[in-house]
C-alpha cells in the first residue's frame, strides 16, 4: 500500500503560508536541502494537490525551461492528482482531477500500485487529509525564522494521532527537516 506524505515548509512558530521572504533564508548554500528534496522525489510517483495550489503551479512550473533544481522536470512528468469539485480541464499533462468524496478518492490512490504520494502547500486540502486521518507521514522543513502570524498546519486540528519522530536533519542554511510518522 502506498503512503501519503505531507511535505511543508514552515517557520519555527509553525506558519506554513508564504508571507514576506521567510521562505528564502538569505544567500546560504541550499545544495543539501535540494539533495534531500531530490531524494524524496525519487521515492514518489504521485503528487496530490488542491485546485488553488495546482493552478498556481500549472501557471509557473511548465514554463521553466532553465530550471536546474529538477523540480520542473519532476512536476511535468509525475502523475498529478488535483482534488477539486470545479476543475474540469487540468491543462497539464499527467493530471487527473479527483472530484469524488475525499476519503474514497485518497484510499483508492493509496491502494494502487506505486511509490509514495506526496502533497505540499494546499493548506485546505492538507487540513482535510489530517481530519480524515489519511496522512502517513509529515516532512516539515523548518526555517529559522518567526513570522508571528499566518496560517498554521495544525491550527484547530483535532484527532491528530500521536506523532513519532523518525528523522531530524539539520542543513547548512539553518533549515531543519523533521519527519514524523503517524503509525
Amino acid at each position: 500500500m502506498r503512503e501519503l506524505i505531507v511535505t511543508e515548509n514552515c517557520t519555527i512558530d509553525g506558519v506554513i503560508e508564504l508571507a514576506g521572504d521567510w521562505f528564502v533564508p538569505g544567500d546560504t548554500d541550499q545544495s543539501d536541502v535540494m539533495a534531500a528534496l531530490r531524494e524524496q522525489r525519487e521515492n514518489a510517483d504521485a503528487f496530490l494537490t488542491g485546485r488553488v495550489t495546482f493552478e498556481d503551479m500549472r501557471g509557473y512550473w511548465p514554463k521553466q525551461t532553465e530550471d536546474t533544481t529538477g523540480i520542473s522536470a519532476y512536476l511535468n512528468s509525475v502523475s498529478k492528482y488535483v482534488v477539486s469539485g470545479t476543475l474540469t480541464e487540468p491543462e497539464w499533462e499527467n493530471t487527473t482531477v479527483l472530484s469524488g468524496e475525499l476519503r474514497s478518492e485518497i484510499e483508492g490512490l493509496k491502494a494502487a500500485e506505486g511509490k509514495d504520494i506526496v502533497t505540499t502547500g494546499s493548506i485546505s486540502l492538507v487540513r482535510a487529509l489530517i481530519a480524515e486521518g489519511l496522512v502517513d507521514e509529515y516532512r516539515l522543513f523548518v526555517y529559522p525564522v518567526v513570522v508571528g502570524e499566518g496560517r498554521r498546519l495544525f491550527e484547530s486540528a483535532t484527532g491528530v494521532p500521536k506523532l513519532r519522530l523518525v528523522e531530524e536533519r539539520a542543513f547548512t542554511s539553518g533549515i531543519v527537516l523533521l519527519r514524523y510518522r503517524t503509525r
